[in-house]
């Protein structure tokens, strides 16, 4: 009956997060407790060399998943639901999605995924003296423009996925300041754009002479528990088909997946990180100080409040993993055996432990697409070994796990063993980490340093989105955001530490130099497996 007068009145957030193959949307309580959720499944086209999402695709998903968690809280309390008291936005940051006047897409969505950008990344870093990624949005507009493309000069708004979504059901062209800090350098003093450098980009393209400038067609930054408007009429019927969900509903500032992950492992105070993997993998550090010189591996961003963030992005994680798996459950099939997919992942991940330390001499690449941390614009997923290596089941699983984590590393080894940066405790999330201790232990031994998974980490960003709108709704005058989160989310929520092993330690070790070596490998696979 409380959880049931909690949904009435409205004492929940809603939180809904477009991932890179899933949409969720998870209702949360004044505590935080997950009351209910929903999710729809979508995929990634590549269209014309282009990695992209249609529109179409992101309202149907948006509203399939909203129907079944309004589903779900019928079913579990017998509610319609009509009200919450507080809605965030969340999506993949980075990406191109450009509009007209008239609000029309010039182009179709160039996501965080296309390593096309390489030519004006590298441009950028150079005026700016600042890491400029192969995936930031202010990246694609400058190859746009080095490529000549006539849509350039109709430019009229430029965001995020998360921040169309949110334009389209408040009416506020506005972003969260982690997600717009993937669009362009931030200033860590003002929590907006970096003045200096929107003025250097204006004069890099003056002879172009586009009607606009830079900083009026980019979003306005919030930062976390800002006004950011709230759901519109239209928004409402847009969001919830049905017609029964009220307008009105504060919506807190739109953010990006690195964001959310960060506020999901409670994380977004200094000296601590978390690892967020799945499709992507990326790992965020809320750094003390700024890095002594700039590093094409680390990107630097900021907290959903707007603190400076070491963050090593890679574009490979699970997906060659994962089709490793389906491969054992094709076999299972031709065996006439039912596979039961949590017990076989859990089988073989657990298998993996027993591998040797540094894989007994096999190494694997699981490049889908291009990895820029390593040099790479494309991908082959790649699996070799040496002629006298270990070829098992336990080893052959150990080098798939940490081939998903060896680009992190490389990154990782930079912040911790050349910038000596310190985190007290690193949060893992993501679908790496849902068998028990598996993710964990070899995160640890990847990055040598103690991993922590919370309870709700399986609830991911959609999870991370909604406490971010209950903070808007719900702080107090000066609370902080670590602050609330600590008292109020994460009170009570139970977690494991796992320390590295040392021996795992000197393993990964051993295997990141093989990996290394092999990058020759991988690019002749690239190069003559095209296609």
């Amino acid at each position: 009956m409380d959880v049931r007068e909690r949904i009435v009145s409205g004492r929940t957030a809603l939180g809904i997060e477009f991932g890179s193959t899933r949409i969720k949307a998870v209702l949360i309580g004044e505590d935080g407790v997950p009351l209910a959720s929903g999710s729809y499944e979508w995929e990634n086209q590549y269209e014309d060399n282009i990695w992209t999402y249609s529109l179409d695709m992101v309202w149907k998903g948006l509203q399939d998943s909203y129907s079944k968690l309004a589903g779900d809280v019928w079913e579990q309390y017998g509610v319609t639901l009509e009200t919450v008291g507080s809605i965030g936005f969340s999506a993949m940051m980075h990406g191109y999605l450009v509009f007209d006047k008239a609000g029309k897409l010039l182009v179709p969505f160039r996501t965080w995924r296309n390593t096309m950008t390489g030519q004006a990344a590298e441009e950028l870093t150079g005026l700016f003296g600042y890491h400029i990624p192969q995936r930031w949005s202010v990246a694609h507009l400058r190859q746009a423009i080095l490529r000549g493309e006539e849509h350039v000069k109709d430019v009229d708004f430029m965001t995020t996925l998360a921040g169309y979504v949110h334009w389209k059901l408040t009416g506020k062209k506005v972003l969260g300041v982690g997600d717009a800090s993937g669009m362009f350098p931030i200033d860590t003093q003002t929590k907006d754009f970096h003045a200096r450098m929107l003025e250097q980009f204006d004069g890099l393209v003056a002879g172009e002479q586009y009607p606009w400038k830079l900083k009026d067609i980019l979003p306005k930054v919030l930062v976390a528990g800002e006004d950011a408007g709230a759901l519109t009429q239209e928004g409402a019927r847009l969001l919830d088909v049905s017609g029964k969900l009220k307008a009105g509903i504060v919506v807190c500032p739109p953010e990006g997946d690195a964001g959310t992950g960060m506020a999901a492992t409670n994380s977004v105070a200094v000296r601590t990180g978390n690892v967020s993997a799945g499709t992507s993998v990326f790992a965020m550090i809320v750094l003390e100080k700024e890095l002594s010189r700039v590093y094409p591996e680390i990107d630097l961003v900021t907290t959903p409040d707007g603190s400076l963030v070491g963050m090593v992005h890679c574009n490979n994680c699970t997906s060659d993993l994962n089709a490793w798996v389906h491969i054992f459950k094709e076999f299972m099939a031709e065996m006439g055996i039912e596979a039961d997919m949590e017990r076989l992942y859990g089988t073989l991940y657990r298998k993996a432990l027993e591998g040797d330390k540094d894989c007994g001499g096999l190494v694997s690449y699981c490049y889908s697409s291009g990895e820029p941390v390593t040099g790479f614009e494309e991908g082959s997923p790649l699996f070799a070994r040496k002629v006298d290596g270990k070829f098992t089941l336990a080893n052959f699983m150990r080098t798939h796990l940490y081939s998903s984590l060896a680009a992190l590393k490389i990154g990782l080894d930079i912040l911790f063993r050349e910038e000596k940066v310190q985190a007290d405790e690193i949060f893992g999330h993501g679908g790496l980490f849902k068998t028990k201790g598996v993710g964990q232990s070899i995160l640890a031994a990847a990055i040598d340093a103690p991993v922590s998974v919370m309870e709700t980490a399986g609830e991911g960003g959609a999870w991370g989105i909604a406490a971010l709108a209950a903070y808007r709704k719900d702080k107090e005058e000066g609370e902080s955001l670590a602050a609330y989160l600590d008292k109020k989310i994460f009170a009570g929520k139970k977690g494991s530490r796992m320390e590295p092993d040392p021996a795992d330690v000197a393993g990964f070790d051993a295997f990141i130099q093989l990996y290394k070596d092999g990058l020759a490998i991988e690019r002749a696979a690239v190069e003559k497996l095209k296609g």
